[in-house]
């Protein structure tokens, strides 16, 4: 693991990269980080996130600055911009089933190929996709998810990257650091290692690649 500025992070992602971004509705995402992207222009963006969160908040900035060209999410009815570039097709939208969501996620950082699920067999989703019948019933074969690049927000980090995560920050944010090639951590607080607790190290430090200091 390595401390950079966040300028220097995000100077590491081109333009065009897949990027994962953890938190709910803008709740437990790396504001520092978007801030930055959203500053340094960095357009074309493959996101991965969980929902298109609000305008002004969270994934929603990277919306209101139109840097993102395909969006693989759960929901986006929250964010009109959002909306209004899916329907003006300035951003390829991928809707996903959340449980599908997470457990095609999980599967990139395990190193699998997808995961089988019985959600959406018989509807819409299933159109396009490998359908596999087990012990007579059928599931659809949901490709894993991996990006470049994971943007993770944690509540605690120590100075080796060990991070531990707070309330709903820990939805997607663990995962998301399992999935990418580079991964690029925010903490509410930078602290010595020790006093993050081995039982409560949910990302152990050998998934952190950079760490913002808060300075």
């Amino acid at each position: 693991m390595k401390a950079v500025s966040v300028e220097e992070a995000v100077a590491m992602i081109p333009a065009g990269a897949s990027v994962m971004v953890g938190g709910f509705m803008g709740v437990g995402t790396p504001e520092r980080l978007l801030d930055e992207v959203t500053r340094q222009r960095k357009s074309d963006l493959a996101l991965i996130c969980n929902d298109a969160a609000i305008p002004g908040k969270g994934v929603g900035k990277l919306f209101d600055a139109a840097l993102v060209s395909r969006l693989t999410a759960t929901h986006i009815g929250l964010n009109p911009k959002a909306q209004q570039q899916m329907l003006a097709n300035q951003i390829n939208v991928d809707l996903v089933p959340q449980g599908t969501f997470v457990e095609r996620i999980r599967a990139g950082g395990c190193g699998l190929g997808g995961v089988l699920t019985p959600t959406g067999v018989g509807t819409l989703v299933a159109e396009g996709k490998r359908q596999i019948e087990v012990d007579g019933r059928p599931f659809l074969l949901e490709t894993a998810l991996r990006a470049q690049f994971a943007l993770v927000h944690a509540f605690l980090a120590d100075y080796l990257g060990n991070l531990s995560y707070a309330l709903t920050s820990r939805n997607f944010n663990p995962i998301m650091a399992m999935a990418a090639d580079t991964v690029i951590v925010t903490a509410e607080h930078i602290v010595p290692v020790g006093v993050i607790a081995p039982d409560h190290v949910v990302t152990p430090a050998p998934l952190v690649d950079y760490l913002i200091t808060n300075g």
